[in-house]
């Protein structure tokens, strides 16, 4: 059911999307990747509390941090084409955060004279309220239909969009899964997608090492701090006591799986008590927890990704020297 949170002539509304499948949570992604696993993992959904949320937009404003400023940038360049292509009816976002760059495709609606609806769909329904406020007193002509729920639990109550719709999916989060994960969540959504809507997706491209290793490495340590924080997240959320000097944050940039792997590591062998689960984690010296990976694409991969997962390239917007791209595809009949 929608409930308006701020009326503005009802252009900002607010609705809860039930979970089509049931997705892990905090304790149970711990018990398995944490207590069971080995190499030890944790998905990355959990860096994004209120600090960590916080670090990461000072992370995309560091010097080394591209990928935010490059795929803003090429938004800037391609989105009035990309509108005057599609003229979508509806704007639906994936993990839309703060909606920032998603105001290039309402800047192109404007100049296309094209009046999208705008629904963005997120976890974080503070977020959403702030950011839908903002952008219904910035854009008087745009209604802002918010969806509070976690993609990766699919789309099937997803409410239905009359008119073409363009998906998108920026920030390159399409790297941060394994390959078939990343297929099967675009093949969900392609089952979703009616024959006349279109996918926006954004990724980033393989490049030098150097460049890679420098963005996950900001000299001022923000990156550092960002993955750090996931311990008190662990540490509020399931009573643990993981000390944060005793671990140090490690990126590195693997060539042959084209990806950025994001690890804490343990300074010295210790031991952690996890008080909600009842457990105890013991750590070697130099063990390694992976938190993030952070896939780096080709066009040729990004096209056998799309082909893969049913769809069908119509244009690709690059960034100079192929720092970003910018998929417009629709589904394959």
């Amino acid at each position: 059911m929608k409930t308006p949170v701020d009326m503005n002539g009802d252009r900002l509304l607010l609705q809860q999307v039930r979970p089509a499948k049931t997705i892990p949570g905090l304790e149970e992604d711990v018990r398995q990747g944490l207590l069971q696993g080995r190499p030890r993992s944790l998905p990355p959904k959990y860096f994004y509390d209120a600090r960590g949320s916080e670090l990461f937009d000072r992370i995309c404003d560091t010097p080394e941090y591209y990928p935010t400023r490059t795929e803003d940038a090429l938004l800037a360049s391609c989105a009035a084409t990309v509108i005057a292509e599609v003229r979508p009816r509806h704007i639906v976002e994936l993990g839309s955060g703060t909606s920032r760059k998603t105001r290039r495709l309402f800047d192109a609606c404007v100049s296309e004279e094209c009046h999208s609806a705008y629904a963005p769909f997120d976890v974080c329904h503070d977020v959403l309220v702030e950011a839908g406020g903002s952008l219904v007193n910035e854009y008087d002509w745009l209604t802002v239909s918010a969806l509070v729920g976690d993609y990766h639990a699919g789309f099937e109550h997803l409410p239905d969009f009359a008119g073409r719709s363009l998906f998108v999916f920026l920030g390159g989060t399409i790297g941060n899964f394994h390959h078939h994960e990343a297929v099967e969540f675009l093949s969900e959504l392609r089952a979703h997608m009616q024959a006349e809507d279109r996918l926006l997706l954004g990724a980033d491209r393989v490049k030098d090492p150097a460049v890679l290793h420098a963005a996950y490495n900001d000299a001022a340590g923000v990156t550092a701090a960002f993955n750090l924080n996931l311990l008190q997240v662990l540490n509020r959320e399931l009573d643990a006591d993981f000390a944060a000097d005793g671990f140090y944050h490690h990126a590195c940039y693997h060539p042959g799986a084209q990806r950025i792997e994001m690890y804490l590591v343990a300074k010295q062998s210790q031991r952690v008590r996890l008080g909600r689960l009842e457990e105890e984690l013991a750590f070697d010296n130099g063990e390694a927890v992976l938190t993030e990976i952070s896939r780096k694409f080709t066009p040729e991969s990004l096209q056998a990704l799309l082909t893969t997962a049913g769809f069908r390239m119509e244009a690709h917007f690059e960034a100079p020297e192929g720092y970003f791209s910018l998929m417009l595809a629709k589904p394959d009949a």
